[in-house]
Parts: C-alpha cells; sequence; structure tokens
C-alpha cells in the first residue's frame, strides 16, 4: 500500500486514563492502516476500547502516545482548537443515539454542521435538502426529531454526517436502537451513501452480522487491534 493509498494511519497509538488513582490501559500501541475508500468494521466487547478507538481516530480525544494521521494530517499534533476545526471539516460521525437536536427539524440538524462551519444559509440549505432527498426523507425534512421513528432519524443522522462532505465517517453502534429489520436498512444505506463518495466509513459494533458488507474487520482484544483475516480468506475462496 503506497502513502497515496492510505487515508487513516494509526502509529502505536495508545491511550490510558487515570481511574481512581491508577492508570487503565485501555489501547497499548495500535498500529494499522486504511485505504481510501474501505469500509471497515471493528469488532470486541464491551469495554474493549471500540469507542475509545473511534473517538481517537475522529479527533474527540487525544492519545497518550502514538500518531494518528488521516488524509496525511497527524491529528494529535494540533491544537485542541484545530483539531475541533479538522473534525468539523473532515469527519462525519453517525452515533447510537441518534445526538439530533430536539428543538430543530430534520432540515435545520442536517444544515448545522455547515451553519458552524460558517458557510452561506443558501447553500447550507440547498446540500441539506439534497442529503435528505437521498436518504428518502425529503418529505419529512420540516419534521422535528421526536415525531421521526428510529429508523428516520438515523437517516437523518447521516445525512448529516455526510453533508460536510467529510473524508470520513465513523459510525458508533448505529443500529443499536434499530430493530433487525430497520437497522440492516440503515446499514445498506450507509455503506451504499459512503461507497458512491469514496469515503473511508469505519464503523464500530459487538454484532458479528456486520461483518459482511465490510472490506476489512479488526477485532479489539487486550488493548490490541487484530485484524481478521478469515472474511479476506472467505472473500478469495467465493471469488476463485
Amino acid at each position: 500500500m503506497t502513502e497515496a493509498d492510505v487515508m487513516i494511519r494509526l502509529d502505536r497509538v495508545t491511550k490510558a486514563y487515570e481511574e481512581g488513582g491508577q492508570q487503565r490501559l485501555v489501547l497499548h500501541e495500535v498500529s494499522a492502516e486504511f485505504k481510501r475508500g474501505e469500509f471497515v468494521v471493528l469488532l470486541g466487547k464491551s469495554g474493549s476500547g471500540k469507542s475509545t478507538l473511534l473517538n481517537l481516530i475522529g479527533g474527540i480525544d487525544a492519545p497518550t502516545a502514538g500518531e494518528i494521521i488521516i488524509g496525511g494530517q497527524p491529528i494529535n499534533r494540533l491544537s485542541d482548537h484545530d483539531r475541533t476545526l479538522f473534525r468539523r471539516q473532515h469527519i462525519g460521525f453517525v452515533f447510537q443515539a441518534f445526538n439530533l437536536i430536539p428543538t430543530l427539524t430534520a432540515l435545520e440538524n442536517v444544515m448545522l454542521p455547515l451553519e458552524l462551519d460558517g458557510r452561506p444559509a443558501r447553500e447550507a440549505r440547498r446540500r441539506a435538502e439534497a442529503l435528505l432527498e437521498q436518504v428518502g426523507l425529503a418529505h419529512r425534512m420540516h419534521a422535528f426529531p421526536e415525531r421521526l421513528s428510529g429508523g428516520e432519524q438515523q437517516r437523518v443522522a447521516i445525512a448529516r454526517a455526510l453533508v460536510n462532505d467529510p473524508m470520513v465517517v465513523l459510525a458508533d453502534e448505529p443500529t443499536g436502537n434499530l430493530d433487525y429489520d430497520t437497522g440492516q436498512q440503515v446499514l445498506q444505506l450507509l455503506d451504499v451513501l459512503t461507497r458512491q463518495a469514496g469515503k473511508n466509513l469505519v464503523m464500530v459494533t459487538h454484532s458479528e452480522e456486520m461483518v459482511g458488507v465490510a472490506d476489512r474487520v479488526f477485532r479489539l482484544r487486550e488493548g490490541k487491534l487484530i485484524e481478521d483475516l478469515r472474511l479476506e480468506a472467505s472473500l478469495a475462496g467465493l471469488n476463485s
């Protein structure tokens, strides 16, 4: 894999927290490279560090040691302010709990990241309307979150994650609050929209069912990130 192929590089990333006067090691010298356009699934038990790793990739948190490079930018070297700006411009997030603002309509929720980035209101509205149409919610754009089903709320969240045209989309248990059928629809939509745009999708999940659509699967065990090569081997067998 050449330098130009790599979108996300983790170089000996370590993360530890202070708890009760003692240090708890969550991630220990995690290294990996994800090439441009890949859909990567992160599996692991609760408390294994999946969400911690996602937050580090997204610049929400900083590593204790090591480097995180996104699109050639070592984000761990940025100040908190600059890391926030980088995140707004280049990273999209989809959360299990949707995290929509209840006092804003679906359209206003999707427009918000562009408004925070200082984009003109007309541009923000045009972009948000186009994405809501893509996720099948053009007819619900003026509805408030409480009037939307769980699946509809998550589709709004997907549109919001994509509105800034990010390089990387990070999804933390995006189907965790949905029933199976709705979850599969949301997963398919997220996969299609990110692949169409050539974006990286990194998804944290505890569900083995999500691995079937991923390009690569990694498991977090005892602070280490281990690639599951069984998926790659099975796909190779199907194509031989």
